[in-house]
């Protein structure tokens, strides 16, 4: 390959880089060409961007970032294949659901999430269970609403009580 050629490549993989705030690295040799393509599928399904890149490649692309992703620089050995997304738990579910269906790969090398590296397969656990953005804000919503619910609840039942007693004395009269 020439040196402009990588240059581009360089170029095109740090563009990737700056559109995504979570990065993960995996490997996914191993898998035959139907079940990459399925990986494939279920990535694009999610919103999740997989690239396959050499790993010099991929390192000069981080080493040309503004942001610091040197804690990555020792995951890179082997086949490695980029996952990026915007929500921080998207891949690692992925993942997870992927090994549902008996599969041993991919194997998480690490990740890159809201400014703290991840290393090691045992991390898939801890970023599956990190909230999104839009998942904590729905926690805040409904945190929100709570009193307020219970004001409203408290009134209807006030009125029901208050109902039913003045129907019960418009009885009495009867």
């Amino acid at each position: 390959m020439k040196k402009e050629d990588k240059a581009i490549i360089i170029e095109q993989i740090g563009e990737q880089l700056s559109q995504y705030s979570c990065v993960y690295l995996a490997q996914t040799s191993g898998l035959n060409a139907e079940k990459t393509s399925a990986l494939r599928r279920a990535c694009f399904g999610d919103g999740i961007k997989m690239l396959c890149v050499k790993n010099t490649l991929l390192k000069k692309a981080f080493e040309a970032s503004e942001t610091d992703y040197s804690e990555l620089y020792d995951l890179l050995h082997g086949e490695t294949t980029l996952l990026l997304s915007n929500t921080g738990n998207a891949p690692a579910k992925l993942i997870k659901k992927f090994r549902d269906k008996k599969e041993t790969l991919p194997i998480l090398k690490g990740a890159y999430v809201e400014e703290t590296v991840y290393v090691g397969e045992e991390s898939l656990e801890t970023l599956a269970n990190i909230k999104s953005k839009n998942e904590l804000i729905a926690d805040v919503v409904a945190l929100l609403q709570s009193p307020a619910k219970n004001v409203i609840s408290a009134l209807q039942s006030g009125a029901t009580k208050i109902h039913g007693i003045l129907e019960t004395i418009s009885k009495k009269e009867d």
